[in-house]
Parts: structure tokens; C-alpha cells; sequence
């Protein structure tokens, strides 16, 4: 088993780390493969056109200056991103992973995820990185960009970690929700924990004949199960339950139960995860 961390060194970071060993303990001592993509956000001085109406030799000096400045920048980030990456393998050696593969390469994570996220069982990333509104609690540009390529599950750290001793299924009966029902059954990860399966909106002979072989599929897989049935919005609803349910872990699927693909991650998830302060384990 591999679970691939993301890393940017925002304050979610130690939270990712966290996340990771728990879950490279609860999967048998799987690997964990840290990942640090150098994304420099800043516009790149050498095309930008600083110099005006200076003369030939003013303009040129002024260039190299912005290319050794470039050059200096790229080093500072160079290094910044191999102590990130130092400091969370210590983390992860330190909560007993035996396994951690640290890598740096160059791009953007939403764009490269693919070629690393093929040989994980797992992705773990943060609710937000270096470059959210966190006044506004704008999720990670990254975030939805890696839910939707993601073939795994990804887990969504929270911004620090806490026991893991229960989870809300959130379950419409869609494909998404489905393979939640089906991973919960089959992987040793939430083994053990308390499962309140939600379901959110009118009830009918369709729903609940899904809602009944989920929790038959649960049942025999060894969990305590709670079945929650509700009327109302699902984002208020979803909340709610986890608030005064105390719930640790929401699990959900990425997509809602719809004949229309989104090209962002639907709706109701972007609420969960912008609003819950718990981690939030999502399949598509």
C-alpha cells in the first residue's frame, strides 16, 4: 500500500503528515510518498517589460539584474522546498512510518498529480495551501483541480488532526457514494470506527432499498452502524450531523448523485469542505 502527501508548506502541512502516518498505521505500515511541486506564483521578470523608454545599455543592465534576480529567487525556493520536505519526513519517521519517499520536482500539482497519484492507494492533500484566502475560506486552488483527477481516494486534511474514532457516510446512492460504501467494506482503513450512514432528502422505495444494502454491506464488514435519515438541504443537514454528532471523519462521494458531470466538484462537496472542521475523505 502507498499513500502519496502533498506538501506546500502551508500551515495545513504538519496536519497532511499527521493524516498520512494515521493512515499508513490503519493500512498495515504503507509507504507514504511525500510530493513538493516548485510552482513559483510570482510573474516571471524577464518578460515583463520594466524598462520604458531607457536607453540600450540602461534596458540591459536592467535585464541581467532581473535574470540573476530570477536565478536567486529560484534558488531560495529550490531550497525552502527540500526543508519542507526534510522536516515532514522527520515528522512521518517520527510517528513511526518506516517507509517515506520525498520527491521535488518542477510544475503544477493540479496539472502532474496524474503521474504520481496512478501508484498511490491514497492522496492526501490540505484543505488549503499557501495561496488560499483563509479570512474567506476560500479552498486550495489545488483542492478541486486533484479531487477531480484523482482516480483514489483523497483524503482532505483538516487543519490540525484529531482522534478517529467515527465517520459520517454521507450516501445519495450514487457510483460515488457506492464506491465509499464498497472501500469502507473492503479496506482496513476505517475499520473499527462508528459509522452514522446519512441520507439526506425524500425517502422512496428506490433510496431506501440502496440505504438498506449499504448498511447490509457495512454490517457484515464489522461496523456499528447508525442509519440517519433527514429532509432538508444537504449542506446544512451534512453540517448539523457532524456537529452534534461529534464526528471525526465525514466521508463522501465527490459528485452528487446526478445525470450532469460537473467540471468542478460538486456543490454540496465544496460546502463540506469549506465549512467542516474535520477531515473529509472523498471518492469520485
Amino acid at each position: 500500500m502507498n499513500i502519496l502527501a502533498c506538501t506546500d508548506g502551508s500551515p495545513y502541512s504538519e496536519s497532511v503528515y499527521d493524516h498520512a502516518s494515521w493512515a499508513s498505521n490503519r493500512l498495515g505500515d504503507a509507504s507514504v510518498h511525500l510530493l513538493h511541486m516548485l510552482n513559483p506564483h510570482h510573474e516571471d521578470p524577464v518578460k515583463t517589460n520594466y524598462s520604458g523608454s531607457m536607453g540600450v545599455g540602461a534596458r540591459t543592465t536592467l535585464l541581467n539584474e532581473l535574470v540573476d534576480l530570477e536565478a536567486a529567487r529560484a534558488k531560495v525556493a529550490l531550497k525552502r522546498g527540500q526543508a519542507i520536505l526534510e522536516d515532514a519526513k522527520l515528522r512521518l519517521e517520527g510517528a513511526g512510518v518506516t517507509k517515506v519517499v520525498a520527491d521535488q520536482w518542477h510544475g503544477k500539482l493540479s496539472e502532474e498529480i496524474t503521474k504520481y497519484e496512478r501508484d498511490a492507494d491514497l492522496v492526501v492533500i490540505g484543505k488549503r495551501g499557501n495561496n488560499a484566502d483563509y479570512e474567506k475560506g476560500h479552498l486550495g486552488s489545488n483542492l478541486e483541480r486533484v479531487v477531480r483527477s484523482c482516480l483514489h481516494p483523497v483524503l482532505v486534511a483538516s487543519r490540525r488532526f484529531g482522534k478517529m474514532e467515527s465517520f459520517a457516510l454521507a450516501f445519495d446512492g450514487g457510483i460515488s457514494a457506492k464506491k465509499a460504501i464498497k472501500y469502507a467494506s473492503q479496506n482496513p482503513l476505517l475499520s473499527g470506527m462508528k459509522c452514522y450512514l446519512l441520507h439526506v432528502g425524500t425517502s422512496n422505495a428506490k433510496t431506501d432499498t440502496a440505504l438498506s444494502d449499504a448498511e447490509d454491506t457495512l454490517r457484515k464488514a464489522g461496523y456499528t452502524v447508525i442509519i440517519d435519515q433527514r429532509d432538508g438541504e444537504p449542506e446544512a443537514v451534512i453540517g448539523d450531523v457532524v456537529a452534534q454528532d461529534h464526528i471525526d471523519l465525514l466521508v463522501m462521494g465527490a459528485y452528487g448523485h446526478s445525470s450532469i458531470r460537473q467540471l468542478i466538484v460538486g456543490s454540496t462537496t465544496s460546502a463540506m469542505i469549506r465549512t467542516v472542521k474535520i477531515p473529509v475523505l472523498l471518492f469520485r
